[in-house]
């Protein structure tokens, strides 16, 4: 694992320009190419916008950097010694424009980007956080080093997304396991309302999504479901990462754990989640 810290920079020359945000990404141009792409509008609206919120960010700003390191570190560490995989991956710290908080790269090692201006100082946040983008890849990683067949995997499936989520909220859980329960969902203050809605409200969640699933494309069901910007139906987001959770759970206990981890590079995957998707 290798930690590329571009913040450092942008600290200690920042200044509230345009000119200074475009030299700053074309300094960095591997990480801000994938941000732009996928995280984030390369506007200069959009720029201007961030460029009014810098100020009053900067104080968080430093204090999660201070601290996201070590958690890094540790993550890692503890990911390494439980499933005895290895991090050939970049892990690259930036400050972006009000994008995705952090991510993991579309590929089959996947490297891993957090964006400081989005995230909480929070220590069990931030342990969250990167237990959860941590856990991406070591699905990965595990699932590679078990030799399934990558040309199987449908990355735009929403069936694949939830297994993927639901890999994620659980192997988090094996990385910080004293966390709160709503925490392994939610990285800041509203996640113990969040968790209590979805679980009081689960039959009637995962039949709505079921449905969606049926009707949506694939980009209108995302941004419903797993986007933090979504959420119209219940007036609360990323529910899908709930329903994700109880269905890898079940395959936990059906499959055992690495074999859940890998269960998406079997014949049957789809098959196996659409009948999940009827249980009610």
């Amino acid at each position: 694992m290798r930690i590329i810290d571009t913040t450092e920079y942008f600290l200690e020359n920042y200044n509230p320009t345009i000119s200074f945000l475009k030299g700053y990404y074309d300094k960095y141009p591997k990480v801000f190419q994938e941000y732009f792409l996928y995280h984030c509008k390369d506007t200069e609206e959009r720029h201007l916008q961030s460029i009014s919120k810098y100020e009053h960010e900067f104080e968080s700003i430093r204090l999660v950097k201070e601290t996201i390191v070590s958690i890094i570190e540790r993550v890692e560490s503890t990911y390494k010694e439980k499933y005895n995989v290895k991090y050939p991956l970049d892990v690259n710290l930036l400050i972006g424009g009000y994008g995705s908080n952090a991510y993991t790269y579309r590929e089959i090692i996947p490297d891993i980007s957090f964006a400081l201006e989005k995230l909480s100082p929070e220590i069990n946040h931030l342990e969250y956080i990167v237990a959860h983008e941590f856990g991406h890849a070591t699905q990965n990683i595990i699932s590679d080093k078990n030799k399934i067949d990558w040309t199987k995997i449908e990355w735009s499936n929403p069936l694949i997304w939830l297994n993927q989520e639901g890999a994620a909220t659980h192997l988090s859980r094996q990385a910080v396991p004293n966390l709160l329960p709503h925490q392994y969902f939610s990285y800041d203050v509203d996640g113990a309302e969040w968790l209590l809605f979805a679980q009081v409200n689960f039959d009637d969640i995962k039949r709505a999504f079921r449905e969606d699933y049926q009707r949506l494309n694939s980009k209108e069901l995302f941004y419903e479901w797993f986007s933090i910007n979504g959420g119209k139906r219940f007036e609360h987001t990323r529910l899908a990462y709930f329903l994700a959770e109880d269905f890898f759970q079940k395959q936990v206990a059906t499959l055992g754990e690495i074999e859940a981890i890998t269960a998406w590079g079997r014949d049957d995957f789809k098959q196996m989640v659409e009948k999940w998707l009827t249980e009610l």
